[in-house]
């Protein structure tokens, strides 16, 4: 310690990486980079350590060539067409060592550009593919799938026909139940690849239900049953996630108190009476647009709400005397949408081929970047 003394020299020039320090100052997101600040493989080795991976552990380098293969793979099934998969270099598409990726990151020059920006695009899909596979809910996922589901099985019901959403009263019947029991391996890391925070957020659809009802009204209804049976409540709702293009709520109340004696008194369903309610609603109600999601497209109307539900999952690991579980919140997803809104969502803008269509072409920039994107477009003319 007493070799310590204050000083600025250094064995390089004293040169500063404007870019890569404004993007860790302000808060950049990863995936907008062009490009890394490493010198050579001894600082690769360094940056694999610290950001998780220890290259003397025998199993890490043919950890980081599967994720690599995957990577180029996605890369070309995903963003390339047929014609354009060979665009990627050797180099990078077959590094000797995937670590040199992270040194042809850094490069910049006029032979070294193309390089530098396919080793950056592989890098970040590489990046999305580690969180995935280090994700520890994704790891408890059959406990969580079960616990989920098990919760909305008790209200929703099937009589050997149709379902049902029922809360031991009022029980609606359903026109169509879709229940979303995992995104695939590709969904989730292109979703990730196009969210504006990159990996800082979770995937929030990983499991969720959509309920279509013939009426908008029903959809209000529905909202009751679900907060009557607790699976929705003010204190288990991500408030900052929830989605509303579907129902005016003052619109909805003045419809419903003007015709509440009516459901109430009705001896059958009165699904006349809600179609008519419906008609009332359409005309006194204002638009609802609080969604940012900028993938939806226009016309898709859904209410969205986001549930935390607290997951218990056994302690493997734990001694014998400790006798208790661990424990986490997972958020997944309840959509409610009326039976037009529904038929909408089947074609056009408001499609879901629509909707991912536009997923892709945002992570495509996002991963290329606009200077590989006009790479690209040079190499076609060409």
């Amino acid at each position: 310690m007493s070799d310590l003394h204050a000083s600025l020299k250094s064995g390089d020039k004293l040169s500063l990486n404007w870019t890569y320090l404004n993007a860790i100052a302000n808060g950049v997101s990863a995936i907008d980079l062009d490009g890394l600040a490493l010198r050579n493989l001894h600082d690769a080795r360094q940056f694999a350590r610290e950001y998780g991976f220890d290259l003397d552990q025998p199993a890490t380098p043919a950890l980081l060539r599967r994720a690599h293969a995957e990577a180029v793979a996605f890369i070309r099934d995903t963003f390339l067409a047929p014609a354009e998969a060979g665009l990627i270099p050797p180099e990078v598409a077959e590094p000797d060592e995937v670590l040199q990726l992270l040194v042809y990151a850094s490069q910049r020059g006029q032979l070294a550009d193309a390089r530098r920006m396919w080793a950056c695009a592989v890098l970040k899909v590489m990046h999305g593919i580690f969180y995935i596979d280090n994700n520890l809910k994704l790891r408890h996922f059959h406990a969580i799938r079960a616990q989920v589901f098990g919760s909305l099985d008790e209200v929703i019901r099937h009589d050997g026909q149709r379902h049902f959403l029922t809360d031991g009263e009022i029980c609606l019947p359903l026109l169509h139940y879709d229940r979303k029991d995992n995104k695939g391996r590709n969904s989730i890391l292109l979703k990730l690849l196009q969210k504006a925070a990159y990996l800082a957020a979770d995937i929030f659809d990983h499991l969720g239900v959509r309920l279509v009802f013939a009426t908008r009204c029903e959809c209000l209804l529905a909202l009751r049953t679900l907060q009557r049976a607790h699976l929705l409540s003010v204190t288990n709702v991500d408030a900052g996630r929830t989605r509303n293009t579907l129902l005016d709520l003052d619109a909805a109340k003045q419809v419903f108190c003007k015709h509440r004696a009516q459901l109430e008194h009705s001896k059958t369903y009165p699904l006349d009476l809600l179609r008519q309610m419906d008609a009332e609603l359409a005309e006194i109600a204002q638009p609802q647009t609080r969604c940012d999601n900028p993938h939806s497209g226009s016309g898709f109307n859904s209410m969205q709400v986001t549930v935390r539900k607290m997951i218990h999952v056994q302690q493997l690991d734990a001694m014998p005397e400790q006798d208790y579980d661990v424990s986490f919140f997972f958020e997944y997803e309840i959509q409610l949408l009326d039976e037009a809104s529904y038929q909408r969502s089947l074609s056009g803008p408001a499609s879901h081929e629509a909707y991912k269509q536009r997923q892709v072409d945002t992570a495509r920039t996002r991963v290329f970047g606009r200077e590989l994107l006009r790479w690209i477009g040079q190499q076609q003319r060409a």
